[in-house]
């Protein structure tokens, strides 16, 4: 019993730290910063520069372009439960050749919504994962 201690109180460690991620929304001020540092180029939060949609999000915007060229915009809204109305609003303001194409561009991790001007690159939605923060 005594061995087997030290392995429960490891696991119920992992097991709670699994969860912490995915409780606080992520900012577009906390992730800007680990974009810039990937690569991207000029990434800012300016909200006269990331577009109409993402510049009125509750938790801000972002946008900037990958080192592939691919454009990212980051809608960040109050929480998990309001991604709707914000990617009924890209869809609905896309250029209409985009919008045939918004299943393979657009996602939503939490409460970012995310949209790219092709279909993202592995190398890019790795960023994505990786630099999203609350």
């Amino acid at each position: 019993m005594a061995r087997r201690l030290p392995l429960l109180v490891l696991l119920a460690l992992v097991a709670a730290g699994c969860g912490v991620r995915s409780s606080k929304p992520f900012t577009a001020a906390a992730s800007v910063g680990c974009f810039r540092s990937h690569g991207f180029k000029d990434a800012t939060t300016n909200p006269d520069k990331v577009g109409f949609i993402a510049g009125f999000s509750d938790r801000g915007g972002l946008k900037g372009t990958a080192p592939d060229g691919n454009v990212l915009t980051i809608a960040f809204t109050q929480d998990a439960t309001t991604t709707g109305q914000t990617e009924t609003a890209f869809r609905n303001h896309a250029p209409p050749r985009l919008r045939p194409h918004m299943h393979d561009i657009m996602s939503v991790d939490r409460n970012a919504v995310i949209v790219w001007t092709i279909s993202p690159s592995s190398d890019d939605t790795a960023a994505v994962n990786l630099c999203l923060r609350g």
